[in-house]
């Protein structure tokens, strides 16, 4: 049975929508790459579970969330996108300082509603792009705050279809990630926070977006971080390292790096994914030449080159 036939045969008993040859650049903030050979969008757990247990293919699987740390190659991603639906973006309160989120709530609502319901812990979330699920497997954060230092639980479906439980004391998480397996789908997640008044919050957080504007661009396509600072290196911030290298006036094509943050890569609007990709990588050669320190991406490269 061909990957389509199979496709065919699940779509008949789910609701949600199963697409071939998906264009995915208006799923990612860069706005660049191919298309999904097929993209599934879940609306609920139901649906998912069966996908997952019936579509056995070589396929590869991947999963996106808002798009803000994703580059997408020219030539299209050959297997599986999965976007999770609305029924994925709940927000609930269990308690005084207990949050329960769907994996593709977007950071900033769950900051929102931590303030609307007066829990602090949750200003950081506030200023990092992209979904819930994305910012659990990067274990993002800002101004030393993290994910990690607030996450009770996980609820996550494997990529055969089994629901699991992990508790956040049982994972290892470190400076932009974990030792969380790849074919995990992050379904929900339990955090917790202190009760505290809406004006310190309010007030936290107008803090932190202040202090992003002033030193990260804004309005343009870019990812964010392109590469992860190399922390057990240098004390140096990776924006210090390619200016130090000469890389921070670099341009291949349309790519370009911010001007406002050298660690923001900007697509001007006629770039390709592969002017990115080589921008990256003479921003690396550069640096590890002038440094002898090795830039770790930050962001994620999926697909195939044309």
């Amino acid at each position: 049975m061909t990957v389509e036939e199979k496709i065919e045969k699940i779509s008949k008993k789910i609701s949600s929508k199963i697409l071939f040859d998906y264009n995915l650049k208006k799923l990612n903030w860069f706005n660049l790459g191919g298309s999904a050979k097929v993209f599934f969008k879940p609306d609920n757990l139901n649906d998912l579970v069966l996908f997952l247990k019936e579509f056995s293919s070589n396929l590869p699987i991947k999963v996106i969330g808002a798009g803000s740390n994703i580059l997408v190659r020219d030539g299209g991603f050959n297997g599986v996108i999965i976007k999770l639906g609305k029924n994925f973006s709940h927000l609930s309160k269990l308690d005084n300082g207990t949050i329960v989120s769907g994996a593709s709530v977007l950071d900033k609502k769950l900051s929102d509603f931590a303030l609307e319901n007066s829990i602090g812990g949750f200003e950081f979330f506030s200023c990092i792009p992209g979904s819930v699920g994305g910012a659990i497997r990067m274990n993002s954060g800002c101004y030393q705050f993290d994910v990690s230092k607030c996450l009770i639980s996980i609820q996550s479906i494997d990529y055969k279809g089994n629901v699991k439980l992990l508790m956040s004391k049982d994972i290892k998480f470190h400076y932009r990630g974990s030792n969380l397996p790849d074919d995990l789908i992050f379904l929900s997640a339990t955090f917790r926070g202190m009760q505290n008044d809406k004006i310190t919050i309010q007030k936290k957080i107008e803090n932190f977006i202040e202090s992003k504007k002033k030193s990260q661009p804004s309005q343009i396509k870019t990812c964010g971080s392109t590469f992860k600072n190399p922390l057990e290196q240098t004390t140096k911030k990776v924006w210090e390292l390619i200016k130090e290298s000469d890389c921070n006036k670099m341009k291949v094509g349309g790519a370009y790096i911010s001007d406002k943050h050298f660690n923001f890569f900007v697509n001007d609007g006629t770039a390709t994914s592969l002017d990115m990709e080589l921008l990256i990588e003479k921003v690396k050669e550069k640096v590890i030449k002038k440094t002898g320190i090795k830039l770790d991406l930050e962001l994620q490269i999926i697909g195939e080159k044309n």
